[in-house]
């Protein structure tokens, strides 16, 4: 499965890296641009999670008509267009036109499909927390990254750098991953795209993966203006003093929080922990005047962040059904990527008339409101998966134990295979053979 996962999850992360790259540092570098105001600023800051939302449907779309490989090369070249934009930007318009482009690439939902073309249904949400965990670790190295090489080089430097990205990520696509089989699903039961918001615990992930990019670029529009602002006086060359500690323990949360979260199978009491932290950092930026209390708050900020991250994907291809799982991740994701933009957008105006402790506290309190409503969020089942040849086994005895023993079933038909998942514990795999054998 690690061979199969990691070049799609390196050419995700690659993406996300020279996306995170200048996150650090964007808002101050804009700021100085020809036309800016503090609004522009936020747009450019969250500008490609507005595109990424609106292209992740299309882009899923004609992967499957002109197939995946095809369509994440497409992706690729906006990316690396959008990026070579960026770099040579002298005002706020040409770099938010950039950063739209940098957006509109949107492959992720062309990925994760690629992934549960490549992976078997019981090995899938091992292989999204795998692409979780990568885009986590792209993350944390951003951060640490991202301020030290923008001030040594300048920000354009970095755009430069993400255009190299892509020129790799395309490298890959056609070296090291594999062209994904042709596979025809027969699913015995449907339900509407609808009935996902239905399902509470679906409709809580897509919440939590919508707050968590949200308060991201709200953050990233934050942090940079405010370390520089005659509050703290620093120079732009010093943020990384804050990004650099927060990086290190967000990559040291991430490992317990993934292991605690997949393994003894307790995600809620890891998001809500990190809900707590990101409450805690918002109070802190707001309202403290120490530089040295600010970085904690920064660094609580970044181990709330990380310890999501590995875990929000993964669990949501639990709590999908599996013929949803592709549509869910994709309601789950393009709701997110609204609120990336909405966030920095947000972010940028409340700068323009309202004061940091304001802004600290009313983040504060409706991240408080997320808290109480993740606390209805339950741990998913565990579920395990058998592979019977179609041959072998009585369709009709199979639905007689659905509901009782069995959660879902589904027929490949390419490989002849009745796929069964069932609830871990209530009925083992020999005995459910022998229920439903000719």
């Amino acid at each position: 499965m690690f061979k199969k996962v990691f070049p799609l999850s390196a050419i995700l992360s690659l993406r996300f890296l020279g996306l995170f790259l200048v996150l650090p540092v964007i808002s101050v570098f804009a700021l100085e641009l020809e036309g800016s105001t503090p609004l522009l600023v936020g747009i450019v800051v969250g500008g490609y999670a507005l595109t990424q939302a609106i292209f992740q449907v299309p882009f899923g779309a004609m992967s499957d008509k002109i197939g995946r490989k095809p369509t994440l090369l497409v992706g690729l070249l906006i990316f690396l267009v959008g990026s070579i934009i960026c770099a040579y930007s002298t005002d706020i318009y040409t770099l938010m036109v950039g950063r739209f482009l940098q957006g509109a690439g949107a492959i992720g939902s062309v990925i994760a499909a690629m992934i549960s073309d490549l992976v078997p249904e019981e090995t899938r949400g091992k292989a999204m927390a795998i692409m979780g965990a990568s885009i986590a670790v792209s993350f944390a190295l951003a951060m640490g990254l991202g301020p030290v090489l923008g001030a040594k080089f300048g920000v354009e430097f970095l755009f430069i750098l993400t255009a190299v990205f892509a020129l790799l990520a395309i490298v890959l696509l056609f070296t090291k991953v594999p062209t994904p089989p042709k596979i025809k699903h027969v699913y015995h039961a449907t339900s509407k795209t609808s009935d996902i918001l239905k399902d509470p615990n679906l409709l809580n992930m897509i919440i939590i993966n919508a707050m968590q990019k949200g308060l991201m670029t709200v953050a990233f529009v934050l942090i940079p203006i405010i370390l520089t602002s005659d509050a703290f006086a620093w120079q732009k060359s010093d943020l990384y003093m804050a990004y650099m500690p927060a990086m290190v323990f967000g990559l040291v949360a991430m490992g317990p929080a993934a292991v605690f979260g997949e393994k003894y199978n307790k995600p809620k009491e890891i998001f809500l922990l990190s809900i707590a932290l990101f409450i805690g950092s918002f109070l802190i930026m707001g309202l403290t005047g120490s530089s040295t209390l600010f970085i904690i708050g920064v660094v609580m900020f970044f181990i709330a962040f990380n310890m999501m991250e590995p875990l929000v994907q993964s669990m949501i291809t639990k709590f999908a059904k599996v013929h949803q799982k592709g549509a869910a991740l994709g309601i789950a994701n393009s709701v997110a990527y609204f609120s990336t933009f909405i966030g920095g957008t947000s972010a940028g105006l409340l700068l323009g008339f309202s004061d940091r402790e304001t802004i600290g506290v009313s983040i504060a309190i409706i991240a408080t409101l997320w808290l109480l409503w993740t606390l209805k969020l339950q741990n998913p089942t565990r579920y395990s998966h058998l592979y019977i040849s179609q041959a072998d086994i009585d369709i009709s005895k199979l639905q007689n134990l659905e509901n009782e023993h069995i959660t879902e079933w589904y027929i490949n038909e390419s490989e002849n295979l009745v796929v069964i998942k069932y609830a871990t514990g209530v009925i083992q795999e020999e005995e459910l053979r022998a229920k439903i054998s000719r």
